[in-house]
């Protein structure tokens, strides 16, 4: 059902309740999400953006019900990734002309998913689109998150709409930022932002501060995943302004699987030591088995410092912990330390093998590793103490 932002702009994109899994299986939503689109009706009517494939036909028939497909004069498309896109091959066959506005990387992203001669006309920071009482301004955003990515600003209504700058998958069918659980709402944004765009955020960095330079006026966000902003517009902004300066809060994230429990018992018995050494640290224990690997990165996202630990499973490291090395590895976060530790049998590597991976995904190594033979006793229990209270220190 189409929602109404303002006289002129409604939302009629897509909720997704059932969404438990978004990227294939790269990231979790535990919420849900959405595929934001809009409509926008004015001398000229504009939509912006589409939704996921599995919803085209869905989308073209709910887009009907609110205007006739041959009314809509312009199409905008801030980002072309396929939950984007999705739906333009089943609305381009009922309105084959019409001009799609995109970035030149735009266009190629969608003639590469699409294989269509579709009516493309390419935009540029500066450029703009006047449809009667709003001018759209576009503003190119590479690499927040794509390279196609831009943003649009409608000046008469005071909208931005952002795409995945500011977003969230978080399902809600009340829409706006003042209707849903706040705590959940900026916990799931800066889920997306840890998970999605720190890869970049020297990228974003500077497109937040081009858009507060910018000084737009703006009474809306309007977001391609989650709510659209109203009420918390400068609290989102400021936000983004702490994470996208390498962020860290005064935490020390524990991230450890084990076989025979014997990891498990080091990983706590560090954290005790951490905590004796210093109360006002915040220490979060993580089993990389059953924890969600992407609250996993949040919490390393939110870390001064992470401590990783598996037992040495056949002179190497179990599938789990290599599995989030290579998702932290990716993320390339930057001004953080790092250590090893792990249990060994008969024969020892893992610990080393888990600083190796922590050095080439940019971490700074506080310790040596520590590693315990077999299950730890109480002068091991100790040691690890120990261990805690020097990374700390």
């Amino acid at each position: 059902m189409a929602k109404r932002l303002t006289d002129k702009v409604t939302w009629v994109g897509k909720i997704d309740w059932e969404l438990k899994h978004f990227h294939g299986d790269e990231l979790s939503t535990h919420f849900g999400s959405s595929y934001n689109a809009y409509l926008l009706r004015d001398k000229k009517n504009v939509l912006i953006d589409t939704v996921w494939t599995p919803y085209d036909h869905e989308f073209v028939a709910h887009l009907k019900e609110e205007i006739d497909l041959k009314d809509i004069d312009f199409i905008v498309m801030n980002h072309n990734e396929n939950d984007h896109s999705g739906a333009l091959p089943a609305l381009m066959a009922e309105i084959p002309d019409t001009p799609i506005y995109c970035t030149k990387k735009g266009e190629m992203i969608l003639r590469g998913l699409y294989h269509k001669d579709w009516n493309f006309v390419n935009v540029k920071t500066g450029d703009t689109l006047n449809v009667g009482a709003n001018t759209l301004h576009f503003i190119e955003a590479p690499m927040c998150h794509w390279p196609d990515t831009m943003m649009t600003y409608a000046d008469d209504e005071q909208i931005l709409f952002s795409n995945d700058v500011f977003g969230q998958h978080y399902a809600t069918e009340s829409l706006f930022d003042d209707t849903v659980n706040q705590r959940d709402l900026f916990r799931e944004a800066e889920k997306y932002y840890a998970n999605i765009l720190n890869l970049y955020n020297n990228m974003v960095k500077k497109k937040i501060d081009e858009l507060v330079a910018m000084n737009l006026p703006l009474k809306y966000i309007a977001t391609s995943h989650g709510v659209v902003w109203r009420d918390r517009i400068a609290d989102i902004i400021k936000c983004y302004q702490q994470w996208d300066s390498d962020y860290q809060e005064n935490q020390i994230t524990i991230i450890y699987d084990t076989m025979w429990q014997a990891t498990r018992h080091m990983a706590e018995a560090i954290a005790e030591g951490i905590q004796q050494q210093d109360p006002t640290v915040r220490v979060v224990l993580m089993n990389a088995v059953k924890d969600d690997k992407n609250d996993i990165l949040l919490e390393v996202f939110r870390s001064k410092t992470i401590l990783v630990g598996s037992p040495t499973v056949n002179m190497g490291i179990t599938f789990a912990i290599a599995g989030i090395l290579e998702l932290i590895h990716g993320m390339r976060f930057k001004n953080k330390k790092a250590a090893a530790f792990g249990s060994i049998g008969w024969g020892g590597g893992g610990e080393k093998r888990i600083q190796q991976r922590l050095e080439e995904a940019g971490f700074t190594i506080i310790a040596d590793p520590l590693k315990v033979k077999w299950a730890p006793d109480a002068d091991a229990e100790e040691l690890c103490k120990e261990w805690g209270r020097k990374v700390v220190s």
